[in-house]
């Protein structure tokens, strides 16, 4: 189970652009947002990216990572439609979602499945876990990431 105070688990999946890109590779050079959505081009996932997008020139100092269970070729319409200044990994076989605990039973109109838990880990510049945003709902969630990086 990942905890706040813990090392965030490594990890290495492909950017939008299929570059593999490796978390162990940003440690000691930048605190790390890693943030966890369910599907491109959805309203929630949407408004999220754009959020991070619009407040991006605040987070000094920072990489944003994306990630969620769709494409390669998906990210990259998602980044080309919306902007988006950072990378979105792709993670297709869910291993990085299961890592960090967000692959989990969802209900939806009364049906049960698995899917992304929409959730955000702020992870310092030794790679260790500052913060946990578990079950994310997306108005002010980029303020609140801000105030937690003032404090690290």
């Amino acid at each position: 189970m990942v905890k706040e105070g813990n090392k965030a688990p490594d990890f290495s999946g492909k950017n939008q652009d299929g570059k593999l890109v490796k978390l162990s590779s940003f440690k000691s050079k930048k605190n790390i947002i890693l943030y966890f959505y369910p599907k491109d081009m959805t309203p929630g996932c949407t408004t999220e990216a754009c959020d991070f997008r619009d407040y991006y020139k605040k987070f000094k100092n920072t990489i944003i990572l994306g990630i969620s269970a769709d494409s390669t070729e998906r990210h990259q319409k998602f980044i080309a439609k919306h902007d988006l200044p950072f990378e979105l990994i792709a993670d297709e076989n869910k291993k990085i979602c299961e890592k960090y605990g967000v692959w989990q039973e969802k209900k939806l109109y009364g049906k049960t499945f698995m899917g992304i838990v929409r959730s955000t880990f702020i992870i310092d510049k030794t790679g260790v876990i500052k913060k946990i945003f578990p079950k994310v709902k997306v108005k002010g969630h980029v303020e609140e990431v801000l105030e937690i990086l003032k404090k690290i």
